[in-house]
């Protein structure tokens, strides 16, 4: 089980992702295109063109961390995407769902459960 505190985010690129870039080549990805802070501590999820092989890119104390995962069969299953998207926002289940081979889209969540908002005192 992937374990993130919530102000972690997880950024999945959309579209395919040449898997020869290295840190510096996903980080100009995040940089240019995404416009988004690479030192925040957000993971950044990008799959190949045959979405076999993914790789995450984040800052850790001090320097980049890539991790990288080839699936022997199969290949990762993508959450449902928005059509003008360059990148969705999942959470750390999605996260661990996809690099499972699990197929998100197939899953039923139950609804999030939030505490009622209190009640408003009335005046008197």
């Amino acid at each position: 089980m992937l374990t993130l505190p919530p102000s972690v985010r997880i950024y999945l690129a959309i579209g395919q992702v040449d898997m020869r870039r290295g840190h510096d080549g996903l980080a100009a990805i995040v940089r240019g295109q995404w416009k988004l802070d690479l030192y925040g501590g957000h993971l950044f999820v990008f799959l190949g063109r045959r979405a076999d092989r993914c790789k995450i890119l984040f800052w850790d104390r001090g320097g980049f961390v890539l991790y990288y995962k080839r699936l022997d069969r199969g290949r990762f299953r993508l959450p449902r995407i928005p059509a003008d998207a360059t990148s969705v926002a999942i959470d750390a289940t999605e996260l661990a769902m996809l690099l499972y081979g699990i197929d998100v889209v197939a899953v039923k969540r139950p609804r999030k459960w939030e505490p009622m908002a209190p009640a408003a005192a009335s005046p008197g």
